[in-house]
């Protein structure tokens, strides 16, 4: 009897490539196991669909806990060398290199999409749930702005996604940081 790590969609439906997601939960373990893991490598990792895949949140789920285990494991040890404000001011530099682009007027924060793209009411949203989080402190966390789901637009309605995505990627990073 084979195991699986994750439950599978079905024979109707689609999921993530199990050989794929196999592959990589397999390598992210002995790569943890030597210190030598990069979140990078687990934030950025992409998966085919196909038939009879896995559960897409069930996946997405176990890579945002392998993550955020990856940053707690990198601070602990550049706390234990240096010091937990070392580890803050830090994060507190990575923040600042979202401002510029959070300092922007809304539905002028991105670059407009060529074709479809997100709606930039939506995009805006989060943007301004991370102002208010880097102001005063109001709640938002690395899960939630991953989980953040955009609806489609197009022209100047809608920013360009692989940018948005990647100024999203770096929010996660510094909310990971402080979590």
């Amino acid at each position: 009897m084979s195991t699986t790590l994750f439950p599978r969609v079905g024979r109707w439906h689609r999921g993530y490539h199990v050989g794929q997601v196999d592959e990589l939960f397999t390598a992210a373990r002995d790569s943890y196991e030597r210190g030598e893991i990069d979140d990078d490598e687990i934030r950025n990792a992409a998966f085919d669909m196909v038939v009879d895949g896995y559960q897409t949140a069930a996946v997405d789920a176990a890579i945002d806990r392998l993550e955020a285990a990856v940053v707690r494991r990198k601070r602990v040890s550049h706390v234990a060398e240096s010091s937990e404000e070392s580890w803050m001011a830090q994060a507190v530099q990575r923040a600042t290199t979202l401002y510029p682009r959070l300092q922007r007027p809304a539905g002028e924060r991105f670059a407009d999409a060529h074709g479809v793209g997100y709606a930039k009411r939506d995009v805006d949203a989060v943007c301004e749930s991370l102002i208010d989080y880097f102001e005063s402190g109001a709640g938002i966390s690395a899960h939630e702005v991953r989980l953040a789901t955009f609806d489609l637009a197009r022209g100047e309605g809608a920013y360009d996604e692989a940018v948005v995505d990647s100024f999203l990627d770096r929010a996660v990073e510094v909310l990971l940081a402080v979590e």
